[in-house]
């Protein structure tokens, strides 16, 4: 089967929601000596998860070889060389069950940053990570994501910059490096710039960019520019996720002199929506808020996924699934996709009894990810 041929990938990153007892790296401060052989020890068992469920792409925390470029840790630095052994392994087993691997380095690893030794510091970052890709033997697909960082105050020149950090990355890294459009500072057209100068890949990110477009390029020929990027023979891939509909609540502190004004019956009318009555005496308060757009919904719209998809059909990518409950937003929409876009759903080659199969799992109840995703431009919980 050629890469042209099988069906298309649905992915997810990182933690598995549908397996709480799967770690997916070793978390262990430094005084325990933790190593990247136990994250790829954990990580074993994450690939035998996938292959039960036919999940054929997923992204790996970028923290899987803890302390590996800390500057202050040198006994932690040959950690990726100690571990070839372990990286070939594991490696080999994701090419036997065809699972496409990934990293998306930490919004910390810029490349265009003002100050020379974090732009150095991320170049070493991004080459730890590159050589743990290349010790794992895989090929041009297995990928790292990065954005263009910060505007500090002039577009331009932080663009230059990238260009010039690029420049300055080994070819190892930029065999595996691919630049994304942002939500909030980088759009599409400012990547497409950076590849005519550079010839990065480049990722598509859906939701950024409905909430970045200021150029108003249009979507399908935007995107099909994106994948034309990729070299032919190396399938590309791109992000989708749904934006969180739903009310935020923000916890708030009370100030003692407020809580005083309430005590006196002299606190004065607020306009502010609340979650629940506040008592005279209370230290918080759960103020509720409108959603903002650039945040991940839990789940991915079976409806907003579907209208993409036709709009891009005869096109030929991969999709990491970005949504908060991670593994569990990959089961529920291939049901839903069998149910209201059969024509969607077979391109993906889902199943009736992989969909039966999801929809079991999920009648148990699941939970979402608290914490912000590296592509969501702004933390929604954060005030």
């Amino acid at each position: 089967m050629t890469a042209d041929d099988r069906p298309l990938r649905l992915g997810f990153p990182v933690k598995v929601m549908g397996r709480p007892d799967l770690k997916s790296q070793d978390t262990r401060r430094w005084q325990k000596d933790p190593h990247l052989k136990c994250s790829l020890e954990l990580l074993d068992h994450v690939l035998d998860y996938l292959k039960s469920k036919n999940l054929d792409m997923y992204r790996m925390s970028s923290d899987i070889a803890p302390y590996a470029t800390h500057p202050d840790m040198p006994q932690f630095h040959n950690m990726v060389a100690e571990s070839d052994a372990e990286l070939r392994a594991f490696g080999a087993k994701a090419r036997a069950y065809d699972i496409r691997l990934s990293f998306h380095p930490s919004q910390y690893v810029l490349l265009n940053a003002p100050n020379p030794d974090l732009t150095e510091k991320s170049i070493w970052d991004l080459s730890s990570q590159a050589e743990m890709l290349d010790r794992m033997g895989l090929d041009d697909e297995a990928v790292m994501i990065t954005h263009v960082g910060g505007v500090y105050n002039d577009h331009e020149a932080s663009r230059a910059r990238w260009v010039d950090g690029w420049n300055r990355c080994p070819e190892h890294v930029k065999r595996r490096l691919v630049l994304e459009n942002d939500d909030l500072r980088f759009s599409a057209a400012d990547v497409l710039g950076i590849h005519e100068r550079t010839g990065v890949r480049l990722i598509f990110d859906y939701q950024h960019f409905w909430c970045l477009n200021p150029e108003r390029l249009d979507m399908r020929e935007t995107f099909e520019r994106f994948l034309a990027t990729w070299p032919t023979g190396v399938r590309p891939k791109m992000h989708f996720s749904s934006p969180r509909t739903e009310l935020r609540e923000i916890k708030q502190k009370i100030t003692p002199k407020q809580r005083e004004a309430a005590k006196a019956g002299k606190a004065r009318g607020s306009k502010e929506l609340l979650k629940a009555p506040v008592k005279a005496t209370a230290r918080v308060k759960t103020v509720l808020r409108p959603p903002i757009w650039t945040g991940h919904a839990d789940f991915t719209n079976p409806f907003e996924f579907a209208t993409f998809m036709r709009m891009a059909e005869g096109l030929v990518f991969d999709v990491m699934l970005e949504g908060k409950s991670k593994d569990l937003s990959l089961l529920r929409l291939r049901p839903d996709l069998l149910r209201f876009a059969p024509d969607v759903a077979a391109r993906f080659g889902i199943t009736p009894q992989e969909a039966t199969d999801d929809e079991e799992q999920l009648e148990d109840g699941v939970d979402a990810d608290q914490d912000a995703d590296v592509d969501e431009g702004r933390n929604e919980a954060a005030e």
